[in-house]
């Protein structure tokens, strides 16, 4: 196990020595060239980041696809960057057990974050590298931000502080819109505050070191603190966090490379969209929360990171993967222990997979209902298939497999009708609603009848040993 990188800067440093980022420094166009370079670099075996040095009419350099491989998935980890992907899974859920670690809470005038500080006539499209990310978006958005806000009845409660990933899309030299659907957990604060008509105060961390966005875009439970999380997966390194300039009960990480604050206008929604979103389609327009930026810091030549979306997989699918699989896994884990792994790593859980020791007859089923009724489960996960225990859910042969000689079409497939959905999803009609599918994989046990017992085959002995030769063979 390797250093932990804490800030965007280092572990960019980390991508290069490992031959997983590539500087490009001649100049480039915005547009089409760094969404271009996004959906490229995904489709290379070795999908590397990108950092562009010098773009057409911009002062600011600009980096891409730093989350986007399995290698740069182990390295944010500590991990060696072959790591596979089932051990990286086991790995996140030890450390998700050592929660919560406690950010450290730095001086100003130690946040690098807080280095420069600009207050009037505030200018995004002079201070980032703004483009479209793919061609028929509506406008500039940013893909990877860390999106700050506090519950107004709890101010101080730095459990109830949401740190979240949401599109935001650039209207105005200081004005942004942000995608607020109702089962995110800034719904409820943005709630409480217009309800009482008054501004929600807001921090946009771009930026960020990889672990910290990594926990902004994970499914878990509203009094949960994200920072707490984000140093449990640094193995208990806790994350510096400073107080935000123009709210005393907003904190944001101090290692970011800019921090636009302001608020959300509240009773105020405006056309946003189209923007090429994580199912691999344009989501369409739809009216939206504005942001009015009041404030900005950012650190000396900060960098601009984005990510691009795709159709699947791009860098926005191995960063949501395993961060929605874990948390799935655990609140499976508490009611049914018998629950081994889950892999919700298809379309940010719209797509499941879970492995299981069943207890008795029809659990398997049961086990796809209790998934089906988690906080992301509900909205999100659209299609559960089970399989048994011995099953690997990240090996799609096993799966299929498993598919293909434990299913009964007449008994194993349930269709469930007008469920919640995820309105992103272009087969959701209306977008919101759905059918949820549940596939039951597992060997039927007592009391549901088995007629045909069957004997599986083992490994003959040695395995191991040969499978450790041939592992030593190509890694000479």
């Amino acid at each position: 196990m390797s250093k932990i990188c804490t800030c965007l800067r280092e572990f960019l440093s980390l991508l290069e020595e490992e031959d997983q980022l590539i500087r490009i420094k001649e100049e480039v166009n915005p547009e089409p060239d760094i969404g271009a370079a996004g959906r490229a670099a995904a489709n290379t075996p070795e999908k590397p980041a990108i950092f562009f040095e010098k773009i057409k009419g911009y002062k600011t350099p600009v980096v891409t696809n730093v989350h986007g491989s399995w290698q740069s998935h182990a390295l944010m980890l500590g991990m060696d960057k072959n790591t596979p992907v089932k051990e990286q899974f086991l790995e996140l859920n030890r450390r998700w057990d050592k929660y919560p670690v406690e950010p450290e809470i730095i001086e100003r005038s130690d946040a690098p974050c807080k280095e420069h500080t600009i207050t009037e006539n505030i200018n995004l499209f002079e201070l980032m590298a703004l483009y479209r990310i793919n061609e028929q978006d509506g406008g500039f958005f940013l893909s990877k931000a860390a999106v700050v806000t506090g519950d107004p009845e709890f101010p101080d409660d730095l459990n109830k502080l949401n740190v979240g990933t949401y599109r935001i899309q650039v209207k105005d030299k200081d004005k942004v819109g942000i995608q607020a659907l109702a089962f995110h957990d800034i719904a409820i604060q943005l709630e409480k505050a217009e309800r009482k008509n008054e501004p929600l105060p807001i921090a946009i961390a771009l930026g960020n070191a990889p672990l910290v966005t990594f926990m902004a875009s994970t499914p878990i439970a509203y009094d949960q603190s994200e920072y707490a999380f984000a140093g449990a997966l640094q193995n208990g390194t806790p994350v510096q966090i400073v107080k935000a300039d123009t709210c005393s009960h907003l904190y944001v990480p101090a290692s970011s490379e800019i921090i636009l604050e302001g608020y959300i206008i509240p009773r105020v929604r405006q056309v946003e969209g189209p923007f090429g979103e994580f199912p691999g389609s344009y989501s369409g327009c739809r009216k939206q929360c504005e942001i009015k930026i009041t404030h900005v810091t950012h650190r000396t030549n900060p960098i601009f990171e984005n990510l691009y979306l795709g159709i699947p997989w791009t860098e926005i699918d191995y960063l949501m993967a395993l961060n929605t699989s874990i948390p799935l896994f655990k609140q499976l884990k508490e009611s049914m222990p018998e629950v081994v792994a889950v892999n919700a790593m298809y379309t940010h859980g719209m797509g499941v997979i879970i492995s299981t020791k069943c207890r008795y007859g029809g659990y398997g089923k049961g086990v796809a209902f209790r998934l089906l009724s988690t906080p992301h489960g509900m909205p999100y996960s659209k299609v559960v298939i089970v399989v048994d225990e011995y099953v690997d859910p990240f090996n799609l042969e096993q799966v299929m497999w498993a598919l293909t000689t434990r299913v009964r079409p007449d008994k194993d497939v349930t269709v469930i009708p007008n469920c919640p959905g995820m309105p992103l999803d272009p087969s959701s009609v209306p977008a919101g609603m759905h059918s949820k599918l549940i596939i039951d994989a597992t060997t039927p046990v007592a009391p549901e009848p088995n007629p045909r017992e069957v004997e599986l085959l083992k490994p003959p002995a040695g395995t191991d040993k040969w499978e450790a030769i041939i592992r030593n063979y190509f890694n000479c």
